[in-house]
């Protein structure tokens, strides 16, 4: 019996209207998307009322015709408490800073009727989190975390609506799950299988949770002075989040830090009996592949034993390399595709009429601080977490203060997540005795 007959999707956003798709089209299941009821969400609950709950999805590569298609969503939720049904599986779509205050919200009698929830895209104790909360409640639910949501799908166009565009793929996902073995994680890697993406089953939901490449670049590349003067200060110049300075952020001393938070993090999962990654193959297998002539197969496999100095140096050529796409076609005047060139999202005024903080970096805080708070209660050293935390608060702290008669988003404010922590240290304190 299918344990994704009634799915619920949590969130509104691009990456709940790809995925009810392919529930529908994959499994014929009967899909709900909830959300809850804001400035922002209203444009979305406003297509699904005119289009009588159609929604679609586009692709922008036609190798990816497995994402495309349309269907009619059978119950749309506006606001988390207002959701009705029974639903085997709930499928979490939210923001990870989120997945508490969501799920307090909803019906607790809802919940456990549930058999199994997906986090779609968790950081690291994401799911000891959940699943600590849904244990709470006397729920028995499955809890699975997903390494990452499996493509790139943003609006159609700027703005909410029931209709999207999926730009990207991903070859592999990680998975895992509370439960061993799971039946439903079994169906779901049939389902990422029939659209292309090979499901790697890991040992445990942590394990799954460290395969997110974002969890070891993002803080170096974010929250440093050079990016972060990009985001928060008003400047014509457009600087690039993959460049080398002083077009980006990249600098040896950056490499450096990236290498030793590595470092830190692989200490911690050790504390945790998970297996370590080695960064330079996560990198350019499961993420970004460069050519056989910058990086050798030999230094790849082998990045995990050499000096510090030259895994900095192999860092180094891995950004230097991907300045431009290595596996792009040239055009008549020899240029290869700028692949580097992804401007700083600036600060910005959010649907809300506050002043708000692009996801990148404000969706790492929360991943760094988690980390940070883990680290702290296995009693691991973590310094360069640490300095990267510091310098994203007194940036904050600097902003909220110039900008003190302005109408500012609580992204602005300095946070502690000791409630979050509490609970995903408690499921950690019962997996390590």
């Amino acid at each position: 019996m299918s344990g994704f007959k009634r799915v619920l999707l949590l969130g509104t956003g691009p990456v709940s209207i790809q995925l009810a798709i392919t529930f529908k089209n994959q499994l014929n299941s009967c899909v709900a998307i909830a959300g809850r009821a804001s400035v922002r969400s209203k444009h979305f609950f406003a297509a699904m009322n005119q289009s009588g709950q159609r929604i679609r999805a586009s692709i922008q590569n036609e190798k990816h015709r497995q994402m495309e298609g349309d269907c009619y969503v059978d119950h749309v939720f506006e606001g988390f408490d207002t959701i009705t049904g029974e639903w085997d599986a709930i499928i979490v779509a939210v923001a990870t800073d989120a997945y508490i205050e969501v799920l307090q919200q909803m019906d607790d009698r809802l919940l456990k009727q549930a058999s199994c929830m997906v986090l779609v895209s968790p950081t690291f104790g994401s799911n000891s989190l959940v699943n600590h909360y849904m244990k709470k409640i006397d729920s028995g639910a499955e809890i699975i975390s997903c390494s990452t949501y499996y493509g790139d799908t943003r609006w159609i166009k700027d703005t909410p609506s029931n209709h999207v565009l999926t730009t990207a793929v991903k070859k592999k996902i990680y998975m895992g799950s509370t439960q061993f073995p799971s039946e439903n994680m079994n169906q779901l890697g049939k389902v990422y299988e029939s659209l292309g993406i090979a499901l790697e089953r890991m040992e445990s939901p942590f394990e799954a949770e460290t395969r997110n490449i974002s969890l070891y670049v993002h803080p170096s590349l974010f929250m440093n002075d050079f990016s972060l003067n990009a985001i928060f200060d008003e400047t014509a110049v457009t600087k690039f989040v993959y460049k080398m300075y002083p077009e980006g952020p990249i600098t040896p001393q950056l490499i450096r830090e990236m290498l030793a938070q590595w470092k830190e993090m692989m200490d911690i999962i050790g504390k945790l009996r998970v297996r370590s990654i080695n960064l330079l193959q996560f990198m350019t297998d499961d993420n970004y592949p460069v050519r056989l002539e910058s990086l050798s197969r030999h230094d790849i496999e082998n990045f995990y034993d050499f000096e510090t100095i030259q895994q900095e140096y192999l860092l180094y050529i891995r950004y230097t390399s991907l300045l431009i796409d290595p596996f792009s076609e040239p055009d008549q005047e020899g240029k290869y595709f700028d692949f580097s060139a992804i401007p700083f999202k600036k600060m910005f005024m959010n649907s809300e009429g506050f002043l708000d903080i692009p996801r990148m970096p404000k969706e790492d805080y929360y991943r760094i601080k988690i980390i940070q708070g883990i680290a702290r209660y296995l009693d691991s050293s973590c310094p360069t977490i640490d300095k990267h935390i510091q310098t994203y608060e007194n940036k904050l702290e600097r902003i909220a203060q110039a900008r003190s008669g302005e109408k500012l988003s609580s992204a602005f404010v300095v946070q502690r997540y000791d409630e979050d922590l509490k609970m995903i240290c408690t499921e950690i304190g019962k997996n390590i005795v």
